[in-house]
């Protein structure tokens, strides 16, 4: 298999761009590093593209080395033959391997074995050659060996039968074929286990799809209402049609002796045999596509929150609400930095409101709080209305906003949180880091396993380590797209910056807190197993904001200096100009950007970006994104009526619709058909989370707690 061919095809791109990458990829470059630096080489593949590459370039890698351990196996057992050989190196899937190889995979003693054991395998060839010329029984009663356990005519022609019904379904041409059917025309089908027992599966109590139609979301709903013991699910196939065209491949003739009983043993083939054997490939790769499409959803919402841009220049109050163990406050400054921490129990059972709302006005006017960060936990929707009423009664301009809250338990109770806040309880380091998320989303939310922050569906039920990579990807592409502070970022920021372990991370902050800051980049080289290879990876992306190079703030790679220096001397510049604010017209200077490319021996690509960074240095692509909506006032479930319009938040995209806070404890729904004229086949072609967005009320169901929203005003 050419891999080079078939990656170029799959991700339409050019053979050569998808070489480079390979070659890349295989130097030991990580994929932001080539994303942002290698341009030139992989004609600007983004990240998206490479990790797409990398992650099919293992997958055909496995297939290969799969294909060898086969052909040896097969090749050792004397059963290698050229027609096999090619089939197999011509197998495209994995699954097309292990069906070629499943005749020659060593088995556990099956009836087939057993038969073959006592001598009857010459029988099943004669009726499987179709032949006999006379009743069976009479060529059966030469395998009749009571040593055997063979003792009658029947039960060695029954024997032969186990055989052929195991060489029908090796067969990996009638395998691929009814796999197929089944994909194609079964119908997926779900019923209840206990029809009155209560739950949220309720909707498949009763449920049939043909399986080429059943989206992602519903098989993960009722591959985990079936985990749940609620559901039994079951595929039916087009039986009719797989028997008639095993009767075609196997009956060659019309013969009275063995058409009738190659019919018996096709249909017991099918039915023990091949029958629950597919129904597993078949929702195998139905939950394998929905697991794909699944975390595909995840990585965007996820690129998408940590992508949210920082509320910076605000002392924040973060607010952990609870009812029983009370509200956990925490202040801090405009740097992230943990003030004053406390404790207010202004809900049930205490209902301790107005010593609360004293304790919480003290906190303002001694820190000066702007903003307070409330989660969207249990007891939100109180703390809300407290907060609503406490800055009507206060001078101060103090918003607030509700932020999800998903992972800062997961934190709080994390060896990273013990480590950086010793002294504080759970509740303390979850109020913090409900502040410090709004301040500078990024640096707080890579602190929390990507799998516990809740914006994706059925994580918990799919492929743990395959969703990790993902999302692992998707974290490490937002981090080194921004860009981190080497002089004030956290280890667990600098372990997602290209080139960076975890181990090297925990070194830099050793190296900080010995020697003092970082006078610039190169200072890099003298932190304990960072080296040359690493350092290439990792300095383009880590700023040095107040060093001796003033080329060092900006996303601009060590490796372009010295032409960089050259562009800025020509143009009548000195490197100290880039800290007065960047050079904002610099690209209209040069009018041949090709031509001064090739004198400063760089590709036109990185010269533009090398301009982009002189414009900007140090440019937050998150200031691109929209600004989270900051409230001063709440509305009640019951203040919503339908046709009225408001303006929300996306927190989650989902495969059928997008959930939208509009400033009442509940987010609702906008579903898929709501969200556009045009036809769409996922949300996320049109929204994504943190996107503003103005919805209409179209119903709200207080019992059940749904609102229905429409974007279509």
């Amino acid at each position: 298999m050419d891999i080079i061919k078939v990656l170029a095809q799959e991700l339409n791109i050019k053979a050569s761009q998808a070489e480079a990458a390979v070659g890349l990829i295989d130097e030991g470059n990580t994929i932001p590093f080539i994303a942002r630096y290698r341009k030139e080489v992989t004609g600007s593949l983004d990240d998206e593209v490479l990790r797409n590459l990398d992650e099919r370039l293992r997958y055909l890698r496995n297939l290969e080395e799969k294909k060898e351990q086969v052909l040896a196996t097969i090749e050792e057992q004397g059963a290698l033959t050229k027609e096999l050989k090619a089939e197999i190196l011509a197998a495209a899937t994995l699954v097309a391997v292990e069906d070629l190889y499943r005749p020659y995979r060593p088995k556990r003693r099956t009836r087939a074995t057993v038969a073959k054991e006592r001598g009857l395998a010459p029988l099943a060839d004669l009726i499987w050659q179709q032949q006999v010329t006379g009743p069976l029984e009479l060529a059966a009663m030469s395998y009749v060996d009571p040593e055997k356990e063979v003792s009658a005519p029947e039960e060695a022609i029954a024997g032969a039968c186990d055989i052929l019904a195991e060489r029908i379904s090796d067969e990996a041409v009638f395998r691929t074929y009814i796999r197929d059917a089944v994909m194609k025309l079964g119908v997926l089908k779900a019923e209840a286990k206990n029809p009155g027992a209560q739950s949220v599966y309720e909707t498949y109590y009763s449920y049939e799809e043909p399986v080429r139609k059943a989206a992602g979301h519903r098989i993960l709903a009722l591959n985990r209402g079936e985990a749940e013991k609620f559901l039994t699910v079951k595929i039916e196939a087009p039986v009719e049609q797989i028997r008639r065209y095993l009767e075609k491949k196997v009956i060659l003739q019309d013969n009275p002796y063995t058409t009738p009983v190659l019919r018996t043993t096709i249909a017991d083939s099918y039915s023990r045999l091949i029958e629950p054997s597919i129904e597993r490939d078949v929702r195998g790769e139905l939950t394998e596509m929905a697991e794909s499409g699944a975390i595909k959803v995840f990585g965007k919402n996820l690129e998408q929150l940590l992508m949210q841009p920082p509320i910076v220049g605000q002392v924040v109050l973060g607010w952990d609400p609870a009812f029983r163990t009370g509200c956990k406050l925490a202040v801090v400054d405009r740097t992230g930095k943990v003030l004053d921490t406390t404790v207010i129990y202004p809900t049930a059972p205490q209902n301790k409101v107005a010593e609360s709302k004293t304790v919480v006005k003290k906190l303002i006017d001694k820190y000066g709080v702007t903003l307070i960060s409330v989660g969207n936990g249990t007891a939100s929707r109180e703390s809300e209305q407290i907060i609503v009423e406490l800055l009507k009664e206060i001078k101060a301009k103090v918003q607030y906003i509700i932020v999800n809250e998903a992972g800062a338990s997961v934190y709080s109770a994390s060896k990273l949180a013990t480590e950086e806040f010793p002294n504080f309880d759970v509740g303390q380091r979850s109020a913090a880091s409900i502040a410090r998320r709004l301040q500078d989303p990024l640096a707080e939310l890579v602190k929390i396993d990507p799998k516990s922050i809740g914006v994706g569906q059925y994580q918990h039920d799919m492929n743990q380590k395959k969703l990790g990579e993902a999302l692992q990807g998707v974290v490490e592409d937002s981090v080194n797209k921004v860009g981190v502070d080497l002089n004030t970022a956290s280890a667990s920021l600098l372990e997602y910056i290209s080139g960076i372990s975890k181990a090297i991370a925990k070194n830099i902050v050793l190296y900080r807190e010995e020697n003092g800051a970082f006078g610039d980049r190169k200072e890099l080289l003298k932190v304990a197993k960072l080296g040359p290879k690493a350092y290439e990876q990792c300095a383009g992306f880590l700023r040095v904001r107040e060093g001796s190079n003033p080329l060092d703030m900006t996303a601009v790679h060590p490796e372009s200096y010295k032409a960089t220096g050259v562009l800025l001397k020509s143009l009548g510049y000195k490197p100290e100009d880039i800290r007065e604010g960047g050079l904002k017209d610099i690209g209209k200077k040069i009018p041949d950007r090709k031509k001064l490319a090739e004198e400063l021996s760089l590709g036109e690509i990185t010269l533009g970006d090398i301009l982009k960074e002189l414009e900007k240095p140090g440019r937050d692509p998150r200031d691109e994104m929209p600004k989270p909506i900051l409230r001063t006032d709440v509305m009640e479930m019951s203040d919503l009526t339908p046709g009225m319009i408001l303006k929300g938040t996306v927190r989650n995209v989902i495969d059928f619709g997008v959930f939208v806070d509009i400033g009442v404890h509940q987010d609702g729904l906008v579903h898929i058909s709501q969200i556009c004229d045009r036809f769409i086949k996922h949300p996320l072609e049109a929204v994504s989370v943190g996107d503003i967005v103005e919805v209409k009320v179209i119903s709200v169901d207080p019992a059940k707690k749904r609102i229905a929203l429409t974007m279509k005003l």
